[in-house]
C-alpha cells in the first residue's frame, strides 16, 4: 500500500513562519519600508495565531508583498533568502524525519499555506517532489498582481487542495496510508482526513486535540 506523507511547513518543518520571516528580510533589504509595514505584519502574524483572520486575508496580504515584478526579478532574492534565513531555520530531527519517509519510498507532499514563489525552493531543498501552496496570480504582462489565485491552501482549503491534488494524480486519500503533520489547530481538517496525525511542537488548542483523539506528539525544538 501507498504510503502518503503530508508535511505542513511553517513551525512545522521551519522553526518560525515563512511569511513573516519573508516580510523581516525584505525590510532590512530596504525592498520594504520598515515604518510602514512591520507593525502591519506583527499585527496579521498575531491574529493568525489568534484564529481571528480569514485564509484569504491572511494569505493575500503575504502575496501583495509581491506585487508588480515578475517571477524573474523575485528570483535572486527568493534564493538568498533560502540560504539566508530559511535553511539555518530547519531542525535536524524535521529533516531527519523527511529523509526516513524518503527512505521508506513514500510519497511525500509539502502542503502550505504559504505562497508558491517562497516555499518551492524550500520544498526542493527539501526533496519533495510534490508542493501544494497558496497560488499567486500573475498578469499577462508576468507580474505579480498581488492577489491570490484560487483556493487558498488554508485551513479547510488544505483538504480542498489536497482533495484535488489526489484526483489529479488518480488516488484516493481512503485506500492510502496517510500520516500528517502539523503544528498548528489551523491543520485539524488535513490532520482529521489522514490515517495517522502528528503534531509537532502543537500550539495549545493543537495540543489538547492530539491529546483528546491520542494523536502522537513530537518536539523538534
Amino acid at each position: 500500500m501507498t504510503t502518503l506523507a503530508l508535511f505542513d511547513l511553517d513551525h512545522t518543518l521551519l522553526s518560525g513562519d515563512s511569511d513573516v520571516l519573508w516580510c523581516e528580510w525584505l525590510m532590512n533589504e530596504g525592498v520594504l519600508e520598515r515604518a510602514s509595514f512591520q507593525a502591519r505584519n506583527a499585527e496579521m502574524e498575531a491574529r493568525y495565531r489568534a484564529g481571528t483572520v480569514s485564509a484569504q486575508e491572511f494569505c493575500g496580504f503575504y502575496v501583495s508583498t509581491l506585487a508588480g515584478h515578475s517571477l524573474a526579478h523575485w528570483e535572486p532574492l527568493r534564493r538568498r533568502f533560502l540560504a539566508e534565513v530559511i535553511v539555518p531555520r530547519i531542525p535536524e530531527p524535521a529533516r531527519a524525519r523527511v529523509q526516513q519517509h524518503q527512505a521508506a519510498g513514500h510519497l511525500l507532499v509539502m502542503t502550505t499555506a504559504t505562497n508558491r514563489v517562497l516555499t518551492e525552493l524550500t520544498a526542493e531543498h527539501l526533496g519533495f517532489e510534490h508542493l501544494i501552496a497558496t497560488e499567486c496570480e500573475f498578469g499577462p504582462d508576468g507580474l505579480c498582481t498581488g492577489r491570490i489565485d484560487g483556493e487558498p491552501n488554508m485551513r479547510e482549503g488544505k483538504l480542498v487542495r489536497l482533495q484535488a491534488w489526489l484526483k489529479e494524480h488518480e488516488l484516493d486519500i481512503a485506500v492510502l496510508d496517510s500520516v500528517a503533520y502539523s503544528d498548528s489547530i489551523n491543520d485539524a481538517p488535513l490532520l482529521g482526513a489522514a490515517r495517522r496525525a502528528v503534531a509537532v511542537d502543537p500550539d495549545p488548542q493543537l495540543a489538547a486535540l492530539a491529546a483528546a483523539r491520542g494523536w502522537e506528539v513530537l518536539r523538534w525544538r
